[in-house]
């Protein structure tokens, strides 16, 4: 009977084996509009790259362009002539100063007699950095006050040296400042300074010890704005060029 039962259990049907543990289940194929769309994807990505690449080489052709720029001016700056105390102090931030115009005056220490020697201003400019204390005792050639001729601006663009050779005096040049993203300036290139910046700086590179590391150095270059258009242009604003090698 017992044998009978268990062919009776293989006759009555096909017995389905149990799943393996651990096995990965099937993978699902995508769906045809999974498939469309990620070609399409792909396709718009490689298009996008090239376009980038083509602007790039373009761009590379026919300008040198560099956003390691700002505003400049040239600085007027008021020194103290000789020590004392400062006294009558005028030159204070946002005044605009005359050329020889008396500033202020410096109460030299002395007996009973105590003459005061003129601080005259330098140049005409607006003041920008007022360091002067009324009443404070200051050093001969101490800085009191620095001044920008807002007339006088122009851009300082610091161009990589492997492109300098493209560079020269009276190239046009597109110029867009940060502070006024909708405005387009042009200038030309008035100046080429003959020598990397690093070089002028407080602490020049010197590959005099054994951890030296080269880098690409840059070359300051002049750029006179055409027209500031009457917008508040000021040394420090952050700027954008794009010199026209033709």
């Amino acid at each position: 009977e017992r044998g009978r039962g268990m062919a009776g259990g293989a006759a009555g049907g096909s017995v389905e084996a149990a799943p393996v543990e651990g096995g990965a289940p099937a993978r699902r194929p995508l769906k045809r509009s999974t498939r469309i769309a990620l070609i399409v994807i792909s396709v718009v990505a490689v298009i996008t790259t090239i376009v980038l690449v083509a602007v790039y080489v373009v761009e590379a052709g026919r300008y040198v362009s560099t956003d390691n720029a700002q505003i400049d001016g040239d600085q007027i700056v008021v020194n103290a002539p000789t020590s004392g105390t400062l006294v009558d102090w005028q030159a204070t931030q946002g005044r605009v100063i005359k050329k020889d115009q008396i500033v202020g005056r410096i109460r030299v220490q002395g007996g009973f007699v105590q003459p005061q020697q003129a601080i005259r201003a330098p140049g005409t400019a607006t003041v920008v950095v007022d360091n002067g204390v009324e009443g404070a005792f200051v050093a001969a050639g101490t800085q009191l006050a620095i001044a920008y001729d807002f007339s006088k601006i122009y851009v300082t663009a610091r161009v990589d040296e492997t492109d300098i050779d493209d560079v020269r005096i009276g190239q046009l040049v597109d110029i867009t400042v940060d502070a006024f993203p909708g405005e387009k300036f042009t200038g030309t290139v008035r100046e080429v300074q003959g020598g990397a910046a690093g070089i002028f700086s407080a602490f020049p590179q010197s590959n005099t010890s054994g951890n030296f590391q080269k880098v690409t150095q840059v070359i300051p270059v002049k750029i006179a704005i055409s027209d500031t258009k009457g917008l508040a242009l000021v040394p420090g604003m952050n700027v954008t060029v794009r010199i026209h090698k033709d």
